[in-house]
């Protein structure tokens, strides 16, 4: 006699339908597409705008400017949840339990950045914007390589700059307002190209 909660399987309608169709995406020939709709983007990348007199806003995440988040190969979204450190896809089961995230379309933030009056300084991955600002030279001041202070600081670097851990995965953009010039983290492998 319990009911339990289930994803939906009508075709998206309303606010949904139009976000979707402002995509402009081709439809798959066949079978089901599933993903996230981040309508209260826009309005989050505006609210900060109205404060932002001068300077920049930096946005790091996981995601991918939109013609790699929605190909047809990731028909199922990208919609993850975590329970004790494991990973499922099913948001109501443990419900208040669960950490529940999905990816960023970066072209979306970049979109929302430019309506709202803000220029976008810079696209990158995680690696490249550290590597940019500096990381492995405040690496280098930690002192012997050998010391256990050098060790735990290379393995955080290496978590956060590896290809296969953060590095590629997570990205980092800058929207600003009244700043010339390029931002340090984004003066070599810049992206904004792809966005």
């Amino acid at each position: 006699g319990v009911r339990r909660l289930c994803w939906a399987d009508v075709p998206a309608a309303g606010a949904v339908a139009e976000g979707a169709r402002a995509l402009a995406l081709p439809v798959p020939q066949s079978g089901e597409y599933v993903t996230e709709l981040n309508l209260a983007g826009k309005a989050w990348v505006a609210a900060w705008a109205e404060r932002l007199q001068a300077g920049a806003l930096l946005l790091i995440d996981y995601g991918y400017p939109r013609a790699e988040y929605y190909p047809p190969s990731r028909s199922g979204g990208t919609l993850l949840c975590y329970y004790r450190h494991h990973a499922h896809g099913d948001p109501f089961l443990w419900p208040g339990l669960n950490d529940i995230t999905a990816f960023v379309d970066f072209t979306a933030v970049a979109e929302a950045g430019f309506e709202a009056g803000l220029d976008v300084q810079g696209y990158t991955t995680q690696a490249q914007f550290l590597f940019n600002c500096g990381v492995l030279e405040c690496l280098e001041r930690r002192g012997a390589r050998e010391s256990a202070d050098y060790i735990r600081a290379a393995r955080a670097v290496q978590r956060l700059t590896a290809p296969q851990e953060m590095g590629e995965l997570f990205k980092v953009i800058a929207l600003s307002r009244a700043i010339d010039g390029p931002l340090l983290g984004f003066v070599r492998g810049d992206r904004t190209h792809a966005l």
